[in-house]
């Protein structure tokens, strides 16, 4: 699911190499990605919200607030977009911005998977095949504890 505005980028940067987790570096992460996620959850309730006051056509009969308004639009999907890049940075990817939820790419039973985890679990106790997403979840055999 794409940020409210969001474009993406059609400049090839080369081959991007991929990280790859195990179950106790996922886990060993996730005390700076919740961090991260709880800031994007919060940011694109924000960013969401003025997408639909700009929408207003209330708003939009007042050029001097809707220039402000589209001010203050950008800014904060500047800031969206700059929590997103620092998550990518870990090697994880965002797929929900509402829910918090973060697949970490992975290899389990000698295949490709992602680890799956939601915004408000402790651990990363499940995964899914590459294309199934969230809906495919599955427990993960030797879920590791919680770093303390």
């Amino acid at each position: 699911m794409d940020a409210p505005g969001a474009t993406k980028s059609r400049r090839s940067t080369g081959p991007a190499r991929r990280r790859i987790f195990t179950l106790e570096h996922a886990n060993r992460s996730l005390p700076l990605v919740k961090r991260i996620v709880t800031d994007i959850v919060k940011q694109y309730k924000v960013v969401s919200s003025l997408e639909e006051e700009c929408h207003d056509p209330h708003t939009r009969s007042e050029i001097e607030a809707m220039d402000q308004l589209r001010d203050r639009y950008a800014d904060e999907l500047f800031r969206l977009r700059e929590l997103a890049e620092e998550l990518t940075s870990i090697g994880c990817e965002l797929k929900d911005w509402r829910r918090g939820l973060v697949d970490f790419p992975a290899r389990y039973e000698d295949r490709d998977v992602y680890f799956c985890w939601r915004l408000g679990e402790d651990v990363v106790t499940h995964w899914h095949e590459l294309d199934s997403g969230f809906q495919g979840r599955r427990r993960v055999a030797e879920a590791v504890p919680p770093i303390a």
